[in-house]
């Protein structure tokens, strides 16, 4: 190999390999500080992108899953609301029944206890028609199996029953046109109301224990996705504080590539001395 040439400068091809490759490392780490990742793209590593994707599609998947939960524990929690408001309702028409019951009330008397027994009956059931959240209401039997709430990303669910609080219903068993006009309809009406009390209460307990696998669940699921998104962290983030380091490095180590290049390029002209 000739050492001294005009046609083939070997040192200045050396200092330009190494440039070029210097140049390309400082790119690399660049992206990286750019973007805070280490594999941004199936180029940089395709088997660790591939992984790092799957697991993305998880955390996306359970976002849809934590939004049904949620939905569902509101609608779950408005249903529970407006379940004590139908409770304390069933509580007055005790009270109202039961006084009606005295059979040496004046009719007046009656008359004023039967049209206040009518009200608050009748209160039950706005309650229930306003106990919807986004188009779900647990208490009016519009849900036939009660409401399904996803669970997992495979599609499973959490069912929270429905409860049918509707007057003359399963629960509720005080007729819709129930009163208390004689001591006799008021006797039957306090029965009813009595029941009534026991099974609401009864309701009442399931849907707290549906609102509360609900909360459960939505926690976990949170717990679950939190975890996810740290793994796919740990596979493509870059450390930023070693990557500013060999940023640092790789800058002097192409200020160093520029000079030896130019200093290979100079060993042609030094060929000239020898002609002169």
């Amino acid at each position: 190999m000739l050492l001294n040439s005009v046609n083939t400068n070997y040192g200045a091809m050396i200092a330009l390999q190494n440039l070029n490759q210097t140049n390309t490392e400082l790119n690399s780490v660049q992206n990286r500080i750019n973007t805070g990742k280490k594999i941004a793209s199936a180029k940089d590593n395709g088997a660790i992108w591939a992984i790092a994707q799957g697991q993305r599609a998880e955390v996306r998947a359970l976002g849809a899953v934590k939004e049904s939960l949620q939905r569902g524990q509101s609608a779950v929690d408005v249903a529970f609301a407006a379940g004590e408001s139908i409770s304390d309702l069933l509580v007055q028409l005790k009270e109202k029944a039961l006084a009606a019951t005295d059979e040496s009330l004046s009719s007046s008397s009656r008359d004023a206890l039967n049209e206040d027994f009518i009200a608050i009956r009748d209160q039950i059931t706005k309650v229930i028609d306003n106990a919807e959240f986004n188009g779900l209401n647990l208490l009016d039997g519009s849900l036939s199996g009660g409401y399904q709430a996803l669970a997992n990303v495979e599609g499973g669910t959490i069912t929270v029953d429905d409860e049918d609080l509707s007057l003359a219903g399963s629960i509720v068993t005080l007729g819709a046109s129930e009163d208390i006009g004689t001591a006799t309809e008021a006797s039957a009406a306090l029965s009813a109301v009595n029941e009534s009390i026991a099974n609401v209460s009864s309701a009442l307990a399931r849907l707290g224990t549906g609102s509360k696998a609900l909360g459960t669940h939505q926690t976990f699921v949170a717990k679950l996705s939190d975890s996810l998104e740290t793994g796919v962290g740990n596979l493509v983030d870059a450390d930023l504080a070693k990557e500013s380091a060999r940023l640092q490095s790789l800058q002097t180590k192409q200020q160093l590539g520029v000079q030896a290049l130019s200093i290979a390029n100079q060993s042609t002209g030094i060929l000239l001395g020898l002609f002169r």
